[in-house]
Order: structure tokens, then sequence, then C-alpha cells
């Protein structure tokens, strides 16, 4: 039988998988953030970037499972995932992400894709709420737009934004 930390892990991947093929599927070239950096002009402009880093609230190295860019929509999203199956710990994090989110990453839009039954009774409406509460600015004094959605909720976005 798996170990639980094992079965995270297994579910969090799962959830990173159907966001790489949904993505595939509206023509997005993959490609790993690190690579990239060294010749962006051979990944084209319709690109979700992987494994994306960031200085934290604490000063330290981070990383995002994704980030698209796209030049046809206009867009530079941050996309952060997060799957608890079963119950655990991770819930204690979402304010650590939701701060990271208005303090540290620099895109102007992030979305959080949040899912799975495991999750303690309030966690997920707290940090809806708490994204609706607040509106953000960058430091050059442009809005910033956090989303958070469930993956049936990213799946209606991408489908009707990407056409």
């Amino acid at each position: 039988m798996p170990k639980q930390g094992t079965l995270a892990n297994d579910s969090g991947n799962i959830l990173e998988q159907t966001v790489k093929t949904i993505f595939s599927a509206k023509g997005f070239t993959k490609a790993l953030y690190r690579e990239w950096t060294k010749n962006p002009q051979k990944y084209g402009d319709e690109l979700l970037l992987m494994n994306v880093p960031f200085t934290t609230i604490y000063q330290h190295g981070g990383n995002t499972e994704f980030r698209l860019i796209s030049k046809r929509y206009k867009m530079d999203i941050r996309i952060e995932c997060k799957w608890q199956q079963v119950a655990g710990s991770v819930d204690e994090k979402l304010p650590y992400l939701y701060l990271n989110c208005i303090e540290a990453m620099p895109e102007k839009h992030i979305i959080i894709i949040i899912d799975g039954d495991g999750w303690k009774k309030g966690a997920i409406t707290w940090l809806k709420n708490a994204v609706k509460q607040r509106k953000y600015t960058t430091p050059d004094n442009n809005e910033k737009a956090i989303q958070v959605m469930d993956l049936k909720e990213f799946i209606t976005w991408a489908n009707s934004t990407f056409r």
C-alpha cells in the first residue's frame, strides 16, 4: 500500500498532467522554464512553461508549476496547482501561497487551481474570500488579478478562452 506522501505526489502529478494536456490540445508548446530562458526564440509565442522560479516572501527560491505566455491572447499568467486528496497539512500552507501570490509573484495574473476532497472544511472558502476581498496592485501600480478555480472551472475557463 502506498504511503500518504506518495499518494499526494501522484495525485498532484495527475492534476499537473491534466493542465499540460489541456494546453497541448489548445496549441501551446510546453518547455521547461530554465531551457526556455537559454533560447526563447526557439519556442514560439504560445507557451506553457514548467517549473517556473520566483523569490518567495521569505526571500528563498520557490517554483510554480506553470507560466502561460501567449502573444495571440495577450496573456502572461502564472498557474499554481494544489491537490489535496486526503486530510493532511497542505491547507495550512494556503495563507503562505496567498501572500506569495500578492507580494512575491511578479505576474499580474495568477490562477490557482485547487481541488480534491481532502481540504479542511473552510480552507478553500477562506482562500476564495481572501482573493475576493482585496484589490492588489503590482509595484508599477497595475492591478493584479488572482483567480481560484477547481479543475472543472479551469477546464471551462480554458475552453471558453482559447477557441
